[in-house]
């Protein structure tokens, strides 16, 4: 099956069903701890800390105004939507383009520019960005914002170098340290008060940042506000705790570091009875628990002691069997360092280092194990600490993937535009040719083969510009069971006799805007894609089925990618093989396929998601192995004005319609189209003044008196048509303006920036060129 570009998909059942699972995950960890504070805290943590569980509801989409922003950012936007930290693009003049959700819950739609909250912060925001656009990276650390003290990592993205890419790293420490602190200051730490143990968080000058009631209570905190830790705690025999002077035991005193290298940790004092008991172990394991980070103790040997939740949904580790040695959860090659690594700490100095290692569960995502010594905890000598960064290597290629889109989209464009030129001047000498000859003429019949030819390239070309969403499209308004209706014998015939053709229509359609030509495009090569997917099994039933789906029904639907609007839906069904998930979203990536060699581009499905959100659109695919495939597209509907109607029922000129007079300037870098569109026109009766380039145009407008039109390239060397027609209406205000370009109308029209002017989209015939000249010329 021809399969092309990343889709979104149809996901949501997928999602819907993991989220259920965490729901009652974290249902299960807030009703022990009735603490529903501390479910926002973790989720803040597990994103960028060394766990992977995540309370936050995943997006599968971008807010409909970035899906709007341009078809260069659309693809961004879903990368950046992947990444659990903040992240945004911007120019290089720092103004938002897209931010992903993260960025939005914590700083709103602020560009990075205005985040800072003094003029110091400011300034080391520009000088990071300064940075970026000139070495290709810039970082900044302490940023004091609305939302605390963040870090910025910038980087120079795209093919030319001028976006920059966002990032802002939580700081792990800081943020264990602000979950922690508030749990134990909190009815956490009230609830371990009710149990005998006293608890206080010490940062690494031993000042005490908060601490529970009975701590407080116990050591007369109240009074000695300013009392460092080992001043109140002191040890008087084997087991006895000195606290606040007084000798109060048998205690225990039991340190857990919050970060590996931070200095700060949470200190607990348990009754000496209650730690020797047999239930030492499942107090342990019930704080460790409790903490939003992956950790694991392991003994001298080399073994596990405990390992918390957290770690084990980070090592993908199921049910109540763990493995008995670190190493045994990375691959083959990355045991040796992790045995040894683990090791080296349990029996030398208290060292900490990281590691990035590969997890047997998925041995493509690295991620990273942070090992650290311990001393001074029992049998516990090394703290394991395990981060998945999984979603920012996804980020990272998600980025990559969009650049490569960036730069396949412009060679496309680029090609595109030179072969236009190539086919204007073949389908004008044809025209020429055959206003000379006459059916029944021993050559009428082989120009009209070679004008045919043309313009089956010219509809190569226009889907090399489909696929990178910058074709130019001639959209008329329309209804779908027409479009069906007018490429339902050409389907029948490509499908053959062994698939059968099912075309369902609703009622009450509404009328829909979009290029018909490319929207039989989209029918066919959905079909021709299905007939293929049915071939392995001797046949099957392909249904085209267009529906009505208002706004109450999108609202229903509950998609972040769909706005709430009034669509007219046009889904096409087969029965064939089936898309593998593993698959399902690579296709609408472009030349991505899978069949043999030399039997399919990887064009097909890229340019359908092309044509598709050019016109306004979106498209979705939906896939069970063996049970078929369905792709569903939502066009608006369309909303047409007085009058528009008959306007766009307005009769075709004839030829003696396109007779003119005047004087036109034309001005086309490319002799052979020059000399085609200089032809075609004197045919007509005007006369023509060429230029090829703006500065010759500019010094022979000068000597003309008078001018009704000027028709120019849009791309010329030296000074393209733009710049040559803000200089040319210096002096001649009125001049009438026609544009022609190989490229993309929708993309000139948003940098030419010029009022008055009209376009005529390469390659065109000599009577479209006629047209236009008369259609301009006409205006008022």
């Amino acid at each position: 099956m021809d399969l092309d570009q990343s889709t979104t998909g149809l996901a949501r059942w997928a999602y819907w069903g993991t989220a259920a699972g965490a729901a009652l995950s974290v249902a299960a960890i807030l009703w022990l701890l009735q603490q529903p504070l501390l479910a926002a805290g973790a989720a803040l943590m597990v994103g960028a800390g060394a766990a992977a569980l995540s309370l936050r509801r995943p997006s599968f989409g971008v807010s409909p105004a970035m899906l709007q922003d341009g078809p260069d950012f659309s693809i961004v936007a879903s990368a950046l939507r992947l990444c659990a930290e903040p992240a945004i693009l911007t120019t290089a003049q720092g103004t938002l383009l897209n931010a992903n959700a993260a960025y939005r819950d914590r700083f709103g739609s602020a560009a990075p520019g205005k985040l800072a909250v003094d003029e110091e912060g400011a300034h080391s925001i520009e000088l990071a960005r300064s940075m970026a656009v000139r070495d290709g990276a810039g970082c900044a650390a302490g940023i004091g914002t609305g939302d605390g003290r963040t870090s910025i990592e910038v980087e120079r993205v795209g093919t030319q170098g001028d976006f920059l890419l966002w990032r802002f790293p939580r700081q792990r420490s800081a943020e264990t340290q602000h979950v922690i602190s508030r749990w134990l200051g909190a009815q956490g730490g009230e609830s371990l008060g009710q149990n005998g143990v006293l608890s206080a968080l010490v940062d690494r000058d031993g000042a005490i940042l908060t601490c529970n009631s009975a701590f407080r209570e116990q050591s007369g905190l109240a009074d000695k506000a300013d009392a460092k830790f080992d001043e109140l705690i002191g040890t008087d025999g084997v087991h006895a705790i000195v606290i606040g002077g007084q000798t109060v035991g048998p205690l225990r005193l039991i340190r857990v570091p919050v970060e590996a290298q931070s200095g700060v940790f949470a200190a607990f004092l348990l009754e000496h009875d209650v730690v020797e008991s047999s239930s030492e172990s499942q107090h342990l394991q019930e704080l460790l628990d409790v903490l939003p980070i992956g950790l694991a103790l392991v003994d001298r040997d080399g073994r596990f002691l405990t390992m918390n939740q957290a770690f084990r949904t980070a090592a993908g580790i199921k049910g109540s069997t763990a493995p008995s040695y670190p190493s045994d959860l990375v691959i083959k090659d990355d045991k040796a360092p992790v045995a040894d690594a683990v090791r080296r700490n349990a029996r030398g100095p208290a060292m900490s280092g990281d590691l990035a290692v590969r997890l047997a569960r998925d041995p493509s995502e690295p991620v990273a194990l942070t090992i650290a010594g311990l001393r001074g905890l029992g049998e516990a000598a090394v703290l394991l600490l395990l981060k998945d960064n999984s979603e920012e290597a996804k980020l990272k290629r998600q980025v990559a993937q969009a650049t490569k889109m960036q730069v396949v989209g412009q060679l496309a464009g680029g090609v595109a535009h030179d072969f236009n030129n190539i086919l204007t001047a073949i389908i004008g000498h044809c025209d020429l040719m055959l206003m000379r000859h006459t059916p029944g003429d021993s050559d009428y019949d082989d120009i009209q083969q070679i004008k045919s030819n043309s313009n089956r390239a010219a509809g190569l070309t226009r889907q090399l510009l489909a696929f990178s969403r910058q074709q130019t499209l001639r959209p008329q308004v329309l209804q779908l069971p027409d479009v069906i209706s007018e490429v339902s014998h050409l389907l029948k015939r490509l499908l053959g006799e062994t698939v059968e053709l099912v075309v369902k229509h609703g009622r009450h359609l509404g009328s829909v805007r979009a290029d018909p030509g490319q929207l039989e495009q989209v029918i066919v090569n959905l079909a021709v894609n299905a007939r293929d997917a049915m071939t392995s099994q001797g046949g099957g039933t392909l249904t085209i089925q267009t529906y009505p789906v208002n706004a109450d029904q999108v609202a229903e639907l509950g998609s972040d990618i769909l706005p709430v609007a009034d669509y007219s839906a046009l889904s096409v069904t087969d029965t064939g093989c089936g898309i593998a998930p593993s698959v399902l979203g690579k296709v609408f990536e472009p030349f991505f396929t899978t069949k043999e060699v030399g039997k399919g581009t990887g064009l097909g499905l890229s340019t359908v998601y092309g044509i598709v959100k050019q016109s306004g659109g979106f498209i979705f695919a939906d896939s069970k192995l063996g049970e078929g495939t369905r792709f569903v597209i939502y066009l608006p509907v369309h909303q047409e004005e007085a009058g528009a109607a008959k306007a766009r029922k307005a009769p075709k000129p004839k030829e003696n319609e396109l007779w003119g007079s005047g004087t036109v300037l034309l001005v086309e870098d490319e002799p052979m189209v020059r000399s085609v569109a200089e032809r075609a026109l004197t045919r007509h009766g005007y006369t023509v003044v060429t230029a090829d380039n703006g500065e010759e145009a500019l010094e022979l407008l000068a000597g003309l008196t008078d001018i009704s039109l000027l028709i120019s390239d849009v791309v010329m060397p030296i000074m393209d048509g733009p710049t040559m027609v803000r200089e040319a209406r210096k002096t001649h205000p009125n001049l009438k303006i026609l544009f022609m370009s190989g490229y993309a109308e929708e993309q000139l029209r948003n940098s030419i920036d010029l009022d008055g002017v009209a376009f005529l989209p390469k390659p065109f015939s000599v009577q479209e060129l006629a047209e236009a000249a008369r259609r301009v010329v006409a205006t008022k």
